[in-house]
């Protein structure tokens, strides 16, 4: 940091402080009517009705009395909630630098800017991921490349990303499909050696492990999810970026545009700068946090190992009961050098022995209740893709175990919160299904 002024007060706020007529930094606070719409967003009602009335009543008469003897915050964003997350988690991962944004989307962004990409430039990232992965690079002219994938993992396959390094490329992004680690070793190698920018994609991967280091702070920028759906969340959306670089001391700038209150303007309250970047200065972007989804995600990862270990527990006894069944490929456990998050349990099949391929399992088990979703499609299928001038057919050619495991070989399963008699049911009903398509019932 650049001074003691710059951790005190990193983030633009309004409020004065001590003053016989102050400014403060909410327009209209929040009260006990405000709260009352949270819970009842929160918390709705289950079989019994009139209890859960009651209780609500009970609940809004408490938060009253509540309001009535204490003094509303004053401050909802960017506050001191938010920074005592942010070095929980440095100190978590290990990492010098964490910074609480809207979304792993927008840690993405942050470190593509720190790499300074722009027209012309490619990124390789795998043929398998979310759609955020592949969404800032063409917003700046850039082009993505589409490396194909391990059959195994259907994380990033190192080989290939050797393969389709250009002397355009600027960024790869591996990506830890459903919190398994990519193979990073190979990857910061070839980093390395043509001095690319490394992005881990860790939006599943907030507490895994490769080889003794965190997921998401080997590459030199990683960002996390807290998405509603993943195994811990911040009020449904959130993300954590990480660096270990320089450029993590201008995060509050990248997060907030460019605002700097360390320093002043003449007769003003602060500066405004432009980020430093590997080929110059840009402009930032506003990617404000709340003090709210702060306070949320501070108490899930108080959670967080408890849930990694019941997420493990299932998989591995998944892992028991498909592994001796011909034509169940079960998930990868973890290892001395690997430690998964769980977020999904990856399921292939090998068609030949089945006599049908992952299509016709997977209706089948939705049929029989099981939900199961691949995560994800090629992101070149995309209509974006093409209408972006992509040739699918010819990517599709270049990442043949993309196909391969999209179209006739992998799903995934949910693990948590379900309860354990609904994880036996759905081992039972996997297993039971594929030995209807071995019977040809």
């Amino acid at each position: 940091m650049a001074d003691n002024q710059q951790e005190k007060k990193s983030d633009f706020r309004y409020a004065t402080g001590d003053a016989q007529v102050p400014w403060a930094a909410i327009g209209e606070h929040v009260w006990h009517q405000d709260l009352m719409g949270l819970v009842r967003l929160l918390v709705k009602p289950g079989e019994d009705e009139g209890a859960f009335n009651g209780a609500l009543a009970s609940v809004e008469e408490a938060l009253s009395e509540l309001c009535a003897c204490g003094q509303p915050v004053a401050k909802l964003s960017l506050g001191d909630t938010v920074k005592r997350l942010e070095d929980e988690v440095a100190e978590f991962l290990g990492c010098k630098y964490a910074c609480f944004v809207t979304n792993a989307t927008a840690g993405f962004q942050i470190g593509h800017q720190f790499a300074d990409l722009g027209p012309g430039d490619e990124v390789i990232l795998p043929g398998i991921t979310f759609i955020s992965t592949g969404i800032y690079p063409p917003l700046v002219g850039a082009k993505c490349v589409f490396a194909d994938i391990d059959p195994r993992t259907v994380n990033m396959d190192p080989e290939d990303v050797a393969r389709k390094v250009t002397d355009r490329t600027k960024v790869i992004m591996p990506v830890h499909i459903g919190g398994y680690p990519v193979d990073m070793d190979p990857i910061m190698e070839i980093a390395e050696e043509h001095d690319i920018v490394v992005i881990e994609d860790a939006a599943h991967a907030f507490g895994g492990r490769y080889k003794g280091q965190m997921l998401g702070t080997i590459g030199h920028f990683g960002s996390f999810s807290f998405h509603e759906v993943k195994n811990i969340n911040a009020f449904g959306e959130g993300g954590i970026v990480c660096t270990n670089t320089e450029f993590g001391e201008c995060f509050n700038q990248a997060r907030f545009c460019g605002v700097d209150m360390s320093r002043q303007i003449e007769n003003w309250l602060y500066d405004v700068v432009a980020l430093p970047t590997m080929g110059g200065p840009q402009v930032a972007g506003n990617h404000s946090s709340t003090e709210i989804q702060a306070a949320c995600l501070l108490g899930q990862m108080g959670r967080l190992q408890e849930i990694i270990r019941i997420r493990r527990e299932r998989a591995e006894y998944l892992h028991e009961r498909f592994e001796p069944v011909e034509g169940l490929v079960p998930a990868p456990l973890d290892t001395d050098d690997i430690q998964s998050t769980y977020h999904l349990y990856l399921l292939q099949v090998e068609p030949e022995a089945l006599g049908g391929d992952i299509r016709e399992f997977k209706q089948r088990l939705s049929d029989k209740g099981v939900t199961n979703i691949p995560h994800f499609a090629p992101l070149y299928h995309f209509t974006l893709y093409t209408q972006l001038g992509y040739d699918r057919e010819a990517i599709a050619q270049s990442c043949p175990n993309v196909e391969d495991v999209f179209w006739h070989r992998f799903t995934h399963l949910p693990l948590y919160p379900l309860t354990d008699e609904q994880v036996e049911l759905m081992a039972d009903l996997v297993i039971e299904t594929a030995e209807e398509m071995k019977g040809g019932r």
